[in-house]
C-alpha cells in the first residue's frame, strides 16, 4: 500500500491529487485526462518541488482549457492509411479516386521514409524539410497531391487533439517545386485543328479511332465520356445528346462503366457533369454513322473494342493520335484526348460564348476557375485581335 505523508494535497471533483510519496521518496500526481484515462506523473530526478507541482498545475490548466494533449504512440503511417481506407469505406471516393490516393500514398513512402513510421506527435518541420528533397524528382502534379494529403493528416490529428500544431504550417516550410520539366499541355491553334481535322476526314476517315476523336473535338467531352456514351443517350428529334456517365476503372484497375460522370459529388449526391449536348451537324453525322453500323455490345455502347470484345482503353486512342501526329506533322506537342478536350474548350472561349454555357456543357461546375486556368489557350492571332478592340 502506498505510504503518504500529511502534506497530501487533494483536489475536488476529480480534478486530481498531489502528494508525497514517502515510499517512492518523490512527488507523486494524479489527474484525470479528457479521455477519462488516469495520469499519474513522478517527481525527476533533481527536479525542483516547485518545478514539479508548475507542471502538474499547467496540465490541469491545460485540460481546462482545452489545450491538453494526451501520448499517443499512432505513426504517421498508420493515420495515412486509415484515412484514405475510411474515405473509400464510407463511400466519399469512389474506386479510381481511391487508386489514386493509393500511388500517392506510395510516393509518400517512397520520399518520406525518414518519418513515415514516427509517432505524429514526434515528427517535427525538420523531419518534413528533410524529405523534401526526395519529392522533387516527381511530377509537381503528383508533388501537390503528396503534399495536401501529408497535410490532410496533421489536420485530422489537430482535430482529434493528437497535436496541438501542424508542422507544414511552420513559416519556413514551403512546398517543394519539381525538378522535372513540366509537360506543356495546350489547345491546338486554329491551323493545327484545320490540318487535324484533314487528317481525320481524308487519311485516317476509315480508322476505328476517327469518330471517337472527332466527337470529343466537336463537343469537348471527356475521352471517358464519349467512350461511355450509348445508343439511347441520343435523341436525333431533338438533336441532343446526353451525357451522364464516363469509362472509370474499379479498385483493381480494371476499366468499367461508372454510373457517373466525374465531377459527381458523393458528399451531396449532385452531378455536376450530367448535361444535355446540342449536336452540330458533323457530330450529328458521326452519331447516325456509329448508330447505322447495327453492331451490338453488352451495355449498346457507341463505341467498343469488338476485337477483344471489352472497352476501349483511352492510351490505345492516345497511342494512335501519337503516331499520327508524328506522320503528318499535325502539331509539335503531343497530341492526346486531352489536347482535343482543350482545344474545344479553347475555339469557345476565342468566339466569346458565355462562361455558364462552356461550363455546361464541357461539365465543369459553375464558377469553376478551371475552365480559364487549366483549359483555355491564349494564341498570338486572338491576342492580337483582341488587341484591335481597343482602336
Amino acid at each position: 500500500m502506498e505510504r503518504r505523508n500529511k502534506n497530501v494535497k487533494q483536489k475536488g471533483n476529480g480534478e486530481g491529487t498531489i502528494y508525497y510519496s514517502q515510499t517512492l521518496n518523490k512527488w507523486v500526481a494524479q489527474y484525470i485526462e479528457p479521455s477519462g484515462k488516469r495520469r499519474t506523473i513522478k517527481q525527476r530526478r533533481n527536479e525542483k518541488v516547485s518545478d514539479f507541482k508548475k507542471r502538474f498545475y499547467n496540465a490541469q490548466s491545460r485540460i481546462n482549457q482545452g489545450f491538453y494533449i494526451e501520448k499517443n504512440t499512432e505513426t504517421f503511417i498508420e493515420i495515412l492509411n486509415r484515412h484514405v481506407e475510411q474515405k473509400h469505406d464510407d463511400g466519399t471516393t469512389g474506386d479510381s479516386a481511391y487508386l489514386r490516393d493509393l500511388k500517392t500514398v506510395k510516393l509518400i513512402k517512397n520520399t518520406c521514409e525518414n518519418f513515415m513510421n514516427k509517432p505524429i506527435q514526434k515528427i517535427t518541420a525538420e523531419d518534413i524539410e528533410y524529405a523534401k528533397k526526395y519529392m522533387r524528382v516527381y511530377a509537381q502534379s503528383s508533388i501537390d497531391k503528396a503534399w495536401r494529403l501529408i497535410n490532410k493528416v496533421f489536420k485530422i490529428c489537430i482535430g482529434r487533439r493528437r497535436i496541438i500544431f501542424n508542422p507544414l504550417d511552420d513559416e519556413t516550410l514551403t512546398k517543394p517545386i519539381s525538378i522535372k520539366d513540366k509537360k506543356e499541355v495546350r489547345a491546338l491553334s486554329i491551323k493545327e485543328q484545320i490540318r487535324l481535322e484533314d487528317v481525320l476526314d481524308h487519311k485516317v476517315r476509315k480508322h476505328k479511332y476517327r469518330n471517337i476523336a472527332k466527337l470529343q473535338l466537336n463537343t469537348g467531352m471527356r475521352i471517358g465520356e464519349v467512350l461511355a456514351r450509348i445508343k439511347s443517350d441520343v435523341n436525333l428529334k431533338n438533336n441532343k445528346l446526353k451525357v451522364d456517365t464516363t469509362l472509370t476503372v474499379d479498385e483493381k484497375g480494371n476499366i468499367i462503366l461508372g454510373k457517373h460522370t466525374k465531377t459527381y459529388d458523393r458528399k451531396t449526391g449532385i452531378d455536376h457533369g450530367k448535361r444535355f449536348l446540342f449536336m452540330s451537324a458533323d457530330t450529328r453525322e458521326i452519331i447516325i454513322e456509329e448508330i447505322n453500323k447495327k453492331i451490338t455490345n453488352i451495355y449498346g455502347l457507341l463505341f467498343w473494342d469488338y476485337k477483344n470484345n471489352t472497352f476501349i482503353s483511352y492510351n490505345e486512342i492516345n497511342a494512335w493520335l501519337g503516331r499520327i501526329n508524328q506522320k503528318y506533322k499535325i502539331t509539335d506537342i503531343d497530341l492526346t484526348t486531352h489536347v482535343l478536350r482543350h482545344t474545344r474548350i479553347t475555339r469557345m472561349r476565342e468566339a466569346n460564348v458565355d462562361m455558364k454555357v462552356i461550363q455546361d456543357q464541357v461539365g465543369h461546375v459553375e464558377g469553376s476557375k478551371e475552365t480559364d486556368e487549366t483549359y483555355t489557350t491564349l494564341f498570338d492571332e486572338f491576342i492580337k485581335n483582341e488587341l484591335k478592340k481597343i482602336n
